[in-house]
Formats: C-alpha cells, structure tokens, sequence
C-alpha cells in the first residue's frame, strides 16, 4: 500500500512535476480568528482546521450538484493547496459575511471557504496575513484517544502555527479519502472526533513505515520539498491490509 492516497507518481502533495501541474490550480483558504486579547491554543487551532476541512468536504454543496462541487472537484484534479490566513475584528466579520463554513473548537474558530483560483482570492482574504501565524499551548495537550483518529506531527520540523495548521487539514483530506462512503457518513454523524498531537521520535518511525496516509509537504514554504509532515492515523485504517500498527 502506497503512503499516499494517490499513487507516488502522481501525489497531490509531491514537488516533482506530475499531470496534476497542468489542470488549472486552486486553493483552499482557511481563516483562523486571532483576537489580540483572547489568542487561540494551538492545538485546538489545528484541531479545527482539520475540522473545517472535513465539514466542507462532507458538505452537501461540496458534492453532487451542489454549488460548490464543480470547484472542489477542480481543486482536488489539481495540488492539493491550503493557505491558512488570520483575521481579528473588523476583518473577521467581513470574512464571515463571503460564503463559507465557520466551525468553532474548545478556544479557536476557523472559517474554510469553497476553494478559489490561485491567483483569484477575494479581495477580503487577498488582504489579510498568512505570514508569522503562531500560537502557544497554554499547558501540554493531553494524551490522544486513540480510539477515535489522531493526525500525527512529524517531531524533526518546526512549523509556525499557520503552517502545521494547513497539515493536519492535508492529514484530514488524505483519511477521508481513504474511508468508504459507510465510514465517513460515520465520522461526520460523529461531528468528526480527532486530535492533533506531535509524534514521538520513536514512534513516528513505526508511522511512516505503516501504510497509513501520510502528507509529503510540496515545499511551497517554509519546509523543503518532498518532508514527511503528518500521518493520519485513523481506526478504521488501522485495520486495513498493508497498515502495521
């Protein structure tokens, strides 16, 4: 079993040039809110977007003939680019008012959006920052369940907040791919339970050699071309031929 939803040659993820370079490109924005007073924790940031991905993608709008389909099936022919940019007052209330999805964790709010040409944001997030995103952790995480998904950080990269925030939106995307229709209607009756959670060195070994989904990063910034970033650890896959864990 390939690492990779898509097969090695043809990943929306990898640097190397593939087919998906000639369809027209497309991103995926997401919004973090950022107020100065009342900062979000960091991993319940991630957690969200990770979130917020699943739920436009489990969306009724995102499929079939809903309004936003054409443009998500033309985002995922082509890379699978996410660009996480932040917001606070005035900024994060023009945003809510564009057509999207706000979905709200223990401290964070993320709003996705239905994916936009590369070079065509709307003039509202064309403006707002997507360098320097950076969050802290009040106190540790806790211990991951994991009998529901963990999207597992690669422990050998420092990535700003806004970065690893687009991460686990790619570990997310790579599960639900994975799963059959009866396992994702399962997951968002569930309201999609997950965790985000750095690897242990050790462990994040045994990962990457599992036959779990696992994100190569395209190096568009701040890390180099082709690094193993995250691995979607779902229970549902665990089980699945090819998977060691």
């Amino acid at each position: 079993m390939s690492h990779d939803v898509t097969p090695s040659t043809d990943s929306p993820f990898h640097s190397e040039p593939t087919a998906r370079d000639q369809a027209p490109q497309f991103v995926l924005p997401l919004v973090v809110r950022i107020e100065k007073a009342a900062p979000p924790a960091r991993t319940d940031a991630l957690e969200t977007a990770a979130r917020a991905v699943l739920v436009l993608l489990g969306d009724e709008r995102s499929v079939g003939d809903g309004e936003w389909a054409e443009v998500v099936r033309d985002w995922q022919d082509a890379r699978i680019r996410k660009v996480v940019r932040r917001a606070r007052g005035a900024e994060w209330r023009r945003a809510e008012e564009l057509p999207g999805i706000t979905v709200t964790g223990k401290s964070a709010q993320v709003r996705v959006f239905p994916p936009v040409p590369l070079d065509g944001w709307p003039k509202e997030l064309a403006k707002l920052q997507v360098s320097g995103t950076d969050l802290d952790d009040p106190e540790p995480p806790g211990a991951a369940d994991t009998t529901a998904p963990v999207l597992w950080l690669s422990p050998d990269l420092d990535m700003s907040a806004g970065k690893a925030m687009a991460q686990a939106g790619h570990g997310a995307q790579l599960a639900w791919w994975e799963l059959s229709e009866e396992e994702r209607t399962a997951w968002r009756d569930a309201g999609f339970p997950l965790a985000v959670r750095t690897a242990d060195p050790g462990h994040w070994g045994e990962l990457t050699a599992s036959g779990l989904p696992l994100v190569r990063d395209a190096g568009f910034t701040e890390i180099a071309p082709g690094s193993s970033t995250m691995v979607a650890d779902h229970p549902a896959l665990r089980s699945r031929p090819g998977t060691g864990l």
